[in-house]
């Protein structure tokens, strides 16, 4: 923290004796600054900025009040404390002063004892707000720092518990990188749209892209031989399959109870639960229809179908980008809230960016894999 010896105070005054006085009181503690007039204080604090003013009110040109309000336009100058030196004491004039951003005055003739305590006080003031003020941004700096960990320690522990389930599916990781992505193009396209704007704010939005990793957790619950079953299911091995809803709404739903109200948890929730559910009520695992259902699980339902059917599956061969368009296009107000299939077609190129960008990286990591294989 700078000392109070160390710190500068300006002294405007056009009258020699005056500024002479106020040099003689203040000279051994603080350094000094001197200027004879409004426009010379202003050019001395572009020049070097002081730590208090002492400024005289009636200057020919400019006067202390002009000098004041041009200081507190100025965000550079607007913190430093102006103390006015005036000879008037009627209750008008030193309103005019503080309402111009005056601290304090001080009557002439001076007093010496006065000058010194006002003098010291202010300057001590300022140097506990300059300190209180570097001390929150440290603080600030210290917080976000730890917010960022925080934030991706959880994506972090999202992605890992994400691969584990995906662990035991056929699809690679690249389904998570691709789905969250297809799911943030999905909300903030919609998100321009005005009734949309409010619900969808950034927060809301990262909360979506966050949690989207989480939609499949429920399936680290079913079965290999379901999970992994190259042909069609049967009747019983569906309502098993789509089980994995409803586990994993209820292990996010038992976190969230441990880490109480939390937007990512309850998102993440909603997503589990809701994004095998189908506009026309047929979907599952409660059958809601239109905007009943979750504006999360809507979203999540275009990102997995799409990713889907542009996948290798333990059933399928991908689909090309132009049939799954296709295919989605036609499930609009059956499958598919309209309104979202609408800004899947504003946006499906960028999906096809995306299938194309991850699809790569995926084919890398398997070359990687095969060639670690043939070493061992």
């Amino acid at each position: 923290m700078k000392q109070l010896s160390e710190c500068t105070v300006l002294i405007v005054d056009d009258t020699k004796t005056n500024i002479d006085i106020l040099v003689e009181a203040l000279g051994g503690d603080y350094e000094i600054a001197v200027a004879t007039s409004g426009k010379a204080a202003l050019e001395n604090i572009e020049l070097e900025l002081p730590d208090l003013i002492l400024l005289d009110i009636m200057m020919p040109g400019m006067s202390g009040y002009e000098v004041c309000n041009i200081l507190k336009a100025d965000p550079k100058t607007a913190e430093i404390p102006v103390i006015f030196l005036t000879a008037v004491t009627d209750i008008e004039s030193k309103n005019k002063g503080f309402e111009a951003g005056a601290v304090d005055y001080i009557t002439k003739p001076f007093e010496i004892t006065e000058i010194k305590a006002r003098v010291h006080t202010h300057l001590s003031l300022r140097m506990a707000r300059l300190e209180l003020a570097k001390q929150n941004e440290i603080l600030e700096e210290k917080v976000e720092e730890r917010t960022r960990e925080i934030s991706l320690t959880q994506e972090t522990t999202i992605e890992l518990m994400a691969y584990l389930a995906e662990f035991r599916d056929p699809e690679t990781g690249g389904h998570i990188k691709r789905t969250k992505k297809y799911v943030r193009i999905l909300a903030e396209t919609l998100s321009n749209k005005p009734e949309y704007r409010d619900i969808l704010d950034s927060e809301t939005i990262d909360d979506l892209y966050n949690s989207a990793p989480l939609h499949d957790i429920g399936k680290i619950g079913i079965r290999d031989e379901i999970l992994l079953k190259p042909g069609k299911l049967t009747p019983e091995e569906y309502e098993e399959m789509k089980r994995h809803s409803l586990i994993g709404y209820e292990a996010l739903a038992q976190a969230k109870e441990k880490l109480g109200e939390n937007s990512f948890l309850k998102c993440a929730m909603e997503l589990a639960r809701s994004h095998h559910e189908r506009w026309d009520g047929f979907g599952y695992p409660d059958g809601l229809s239109g905007k009943k259902i979750p504006l999360a699980g809507r979203i999540m339902a275009i990102a997995d179908v799409y990713d889907a059917l542009i996948s290798r599956r333990p059933y399928k061969e991908p689909y090309s980008h132009e049939r799954a368009v296709a295919i989605i296009t036609d499930c609009r107000g059956t499958q598919f809230d309209p309104e979202l299939v609408d800004v899947f077609l504003e946006v499906e190129t960028l999906f096809n960016e995306i299938a194309l960008e991850y699809a790569e990286l995926v084919s890398e990591e398997k070359k990687e894999d095969q060639q670690m294989t043939m070493k061992f």
